[in-house]
């Protein structure tokens, strides 16, 4: 597929957008679109390709990612589930990446999601094409924020384990109301941080990608280097974990819901989007940070993970509760590679902490200019959505499913709409897929239905009030509060993105 990348002086808008005054005179082919669709240059436009690219792949964070859902993947398919279907995901993420970047290209503003989905509907459908698109990009923040922090807490307190002996060596093992409060501590501190300029967040993004890129060249070569034992290439491509200890014998049920760890890691690429009215020629220059976020995320993870699970010789005993760790089957892999060959596991914490500080600026990044108040009402929703893990085994797995179900239904609708009611009126800027664009927005739109209905699936059986996977009964909730809200209240008085130029 060939991408087209020559910058136009002028764009013909789509009929629906009506520009009310010559627009400033700019060099900057970001700026004049931006001024051609309404609104006025607001914001420093600063920032460069790289730190546009930095802000999705820091917050991408494959570090993150698949340490955190390491035993998720273990647990359904074990390596196969990790090798095959994170490539699988990658491919398909790519396809939602590049009808993303399109109609990035066509609307280079802030706005994102929200604003695309208002243009794509029509004047007719705007309010409410926006309204919940909005409301669902905003649950999966809610959800990304609450689920990164609470497995940050939840690798801080493992780290403490063994720290202080592991569980067989008699260590502090915390209660889940002390993982409970490290989260609360955490969010906390997030909220202060994402509360600076985003001058200071801009250079914690470019911060955080360099240190992502560390942590994975390091743990990728340190871990199967110190480990005494390895498997062989033939275990590491081939062989697939059917003993999930969950219910769950069918070979391709346990396959697709080990898509999740690939799925949940690889999004959080349209902060890309949100930095357009701050980046230098945003309409090239944000869909190339879209697009070489995933691209090169997809590459570096997958390294990652092969790397790493070369170090694995022994599934069961990594996800076994009665191990040093505790079952936290990446922990473990990490403690036990050092302890068997130095005699004691404080590289494996030290290997841990460079994950947790690559989780740690993945919590932290807000790629928007969000008011002070709307952080730190997230902050409490991200905290109320925690507590859940103090009543369910699988709240955890359920947050990582609602954050990604969310995330990439926000995504999908405005590719929706592009490919519908916008098919014909729709004016591509200078970075699109020509004669493809169509058919690549319905094969992005199609796989957004098939991951949430996967990822709303049972994840054990038989199925209990500690078992049930809330996820399906959450985002269909949130379906009808969207809606009823819009019918009994919204519709009267919201109106959809307003343009600022007159």
């Amino acid at each position: 597929m060939e991408l087209k990348h020559e910058v136009e002086d002028q764009y013909c808008l789509p009929q629906h957008i009506h520009q009310t005054e010559t627009p400033p005179i700019s060099t900057d082919s970001g700026q004049s679109r931006l001024n051609q669709l309404g609104y006025k240059q607001e914001l420093k436009r600063d920032l460069s390709l790289w730190s546009n690219f930095a802000f999705s792949f820091s917050i991408i964070s494959i570090v993150t990612g698949v340490t955190t859902l390491y035993n998720t993947g273990l647990t359904y398919g074990g390596p196969v589930s990790f090798v095959y279907g994170w490539l699988i995901v990658g491919c398909f993420t790519l396809v939602v990446g590049f009808s993303m970047a399109e109609i990035c290209s066509s609307f280079p503003t802030s706005g994102g999601l929200y604003y695309w989905s208002a243009k794509l509907a029509g004047p007719n459908w705007a309010p409410f094409a926006s309204w919940i698109t909005g409301w669902f990009n905003m649950i999966g923040q809610w959800a990304v924020t609450a689920s990164i922090d609470f497995s940050l807490a939840q690798m801080i307190s493992v780290m403490i384990l063994l720290g202080t002996g592991g569980i067989n060596g008699g260590g502090y093992n915390p209660s889940k109301y002390v993982v409970i409060g490290l989260h609360a501590g955490i969010l906390l501190i997030h909220a202060l941080l994402n509360s600076l300029p985003i001058s200071w967040l801009s250079f914690f993004g470019r911060f955080a990608a360099a240190w992502n890129i560390f942590g994975v060249i390091l743990l990728t070569i340190t871990i199967p280097l110190v480990a005494t034992e390895r498997a062989s290439a033939e275990f590491v491509f081939t062989h697939f974990n059917r003993d999930n200890g969950r219910g769950i014998t069918s070979t391709p049920y346990i396959f697709f819901i080990g898509f999740l760890l690939s799925q949940y890691t690889l999004s959080g690429y349209d902060a890309s989007a949100h930095m357009t009215e701050e980046t230098r020629n945003a309409d090239v220059n944000g869909p190339k940070g879209i697009i070489s976020s995933i691209g090169i995320s997809v590459i570096v993870g997958w390294i990652y993970i092969v790397g790493i699970t070369f170090a694995v010789t022994d599934i069961s005993g990594l996800l076994d509760a009665g191990n040093d760790a505790g079952g936290y089957a990446i922990a473990e892999l990490f403690y036990r590679s050092f302890k068997n060959r130095f005699g004691h596991g404080f590289g494996g914490i030290i290997c841990l902490g460079v994950a947790a500080v690559a989780i740690f600026f993945c919590g932290m990044i807000n790629n928007q200019d969000v008011p002070i108040n709307a952080v730190w009402f997230s902050t409490l929703i991200a905290f109320s959505m925690a507590l859940t893990s103090l009543g369910s085994l699988v709240a955890y797995q359920a947050m990582v499913s609602i954050a990604t179900i969310g995330l990439y239904i926000a995504y999908g609708l405005p590719i929706f709409f592009r490919v519908t009611l916008a098919r014909k009126s729709f004016v591509p800027g200078p970075y699109n897929l020509g004669r493809y664009g169509v058919v690549v927005g319905w094969i992005a739109v199609i796989w957004v239905v098939v991951i949430s209905v996967l990822f709303s699936l049972p994840v054990a059986y038989p199925i209990t009030t500690q078992t049930l996977n809330y996820t399906p009964v959450a985002v269909g909730l949130v379906v009808v509060l969207i809606i009823v809200s819009w019918f009994v209240s919204a519709r009267s008085w919201f109106r959809g993105p307003v343009t600022n130029i007159n």
